[in-house]
């Protein structure tokens, strides 16, 4: 007695990409046919009517049915949290074929673990003069050490690639100087709890908070030659060689809450003297607000000259703040920063962890600053390199800046693939996984 078929549902994104899908001339016939059987399937026609429609037979309708059912929940999350783009990509995953078994692998399931093991070496180990391998000398090192007989460059690379390894390519990173995990910790849950308040002590309190740092050594180059415009099959090209007309410092400030860079100084150098300039200023673009900057660990951000200014404002008589290296409030950087982190202050500040700049919002402006238009610029003097970066930022401002979406809460993160429901194609493809994890341990 035939089973009941399973039941299709569809939003309205879903049926407008099976649609398209099934419109499409460039699409593969399968993936076509498939489409199909879904809309069919939706508008409520039998099994052995889908496949007279669709030229297939009634199993093959009800396989694709049932594999849609088991993956809708996993789609449904996909539309609410991703583009359309990858929804029609999981779409068109769904509805393929899961890999075949294929014939026989060359080399045992303990064999390519090794290749892979050398792969994670550092090739100092090996006694070799390099500091990272290709897939020519990772087979020569396997060969070297009796793992296989013979294998081809391009065969280790297809199992690097199934690893998803890549030994020719690295990022740089900082490696954070606290070592003590908790103290690090309540360090970087303090700083994400500053943005995460920021649009309450904006909209109720009358507290802007900004992001705050320096971008330094900006050069003033002039290219020896004009740049030879883009043509087809030529990108722009800039000449290599330039004169020097010496550097500015820009001090930023990103308005975490308006998505703005308010305020920014541009001077000679980064002193003592000039990040008090540039706090004053900061400030006096709304005197009647409360501030809160976001800085990093450098001592010009807890130096003795502001230490001064907000016990000015906070109208505290100097003789009560001590002496520097000495005693009282300005004995230490860690006694200042303290002071300077006070929530009663009118102006206060907040500190990251030392080597944490990935925590500061106004980083990635600055790397928009370099791309848009220092990476490509030529400038005749520092005058006009200052003058250039004053119109990119009202420009950047009037026109696509927006305000981080910031969630991070200093708790470690479950990426969306790990939280949303998973497709039918997922959950065989881990079944296939557990099933070749066990056949190896058993080996």
């Amino acid at each position: 007695m035939p089973g009941k078929a399973a039941k299709v549902r569809l939003s309205e994104k879903q049926m407008d990409i099976l649609r398209k899908i099934s419109r499409e001339a460039t699409a593969s016939v399968r993936l076509v046919q498939r489409s199909r059987i879904i809309l069919l399937g939706f508008e409520g026609l039998l099994n052995e009517e889908i496949a007279g429609e669709v030229s297939v037979n009634q199993r093959q309708v009800g396989r694709w049915r049932r594999r849609w059912q088991e993956s809708f929940d996993a789609l449904i999350s996909i539309e609410c949290n991703e583009s359309i783009a990858a929804l029609r990509s999981a779409i068109e995953e769904v509805l393929s074929d899961a890999p075949r078994a294929g014939s026989p692998g060359t080399f045992t399931a303990e064999q390519v673990t090794q290749i892979i093991a050398i792969a994670c070496e550092p090739p100092a180990n090996s006694g070799r003069p390099i500091n990272y391998w290709t897939a020519r000398e990772i087979a020569a090192e396997a060969q070297k050490r009796g793992v296989i007989k013979s294998i081809s460059a391009r065969q280790v690379s297809r199992y690097l690639k199934a690893a998803a390894l890549q030994p020719h390519r690295c990022r740089y990173w900082l490696n954070p100087k606290e070592k003590d995990p908790e103290v690090f910790q309540a360090q970087v849950e303090i700083v994400c709890q500053t943005y995460l308040e920021a649009p309450e002590l904006y909209f109720q309190h009358h507290t802007h908070t900004v992001s705050t740092d320096e971008m330094t050594s900006i050069q003033a180059l002039e290219r020896t030659a004009e740049h030879i415009p883009m043509q087809p099959d030529h990108p722009e090209r800039i000449e290599s060689e330039y004169k020097r007309h010496g550097t500015v410092c820009l001090i930023g400030n990103w308005e975490v809450v308006e998505g703005q860079m308010i305020a920014p100084t541009i001077r000679a150098t980064r002193t003592n003297t000039d990040f008090l300039w540039h706090v004053a200023h900061t400030t006096q673009t709304d005197p009647d607000a409360k501030w809160v900057f976001l800085v990093d660990r450098l001592n010009i951000h807890c130096s003795e000259e502001l230490v001064k200014y907000v016990a000015d404002i906070e109208k505290l008589a100097q003789s009560t703040l001590g002496q520097k290296n000495r005693c009282g409030i300005l004995k230490s950087m860690a006694s200042r920063q303290e002071f300077l982190s006070d929530k009663s202050h009118r102006v206060r500040f907040v500190y990251l962890p030392l080597h944490s700049s990935w925590l500061n919002q106004i980083e990635r402006i600055f790397g928009i600053v370099r791309g848009r238009v220092l990476r490509r610029g030529s400038f005749h003097s520092t005058a006009e390199l200052k003058h250039r970066m004053q119109e990119f930022i009202t420009y950047f401002n009037n026109t696509f800046a927006t305000p981080f979406d910031w969630t991070y809460t200093g708790r470690p993160l479950t990426t969306k693939r790990d939280s949303r429901p998973k497709t039918w194609k997922e959950k065989w493809a881990a079944k296939q996984h557990f099933k070749k994890t066990s056949l190896a341990m058993a080996h």
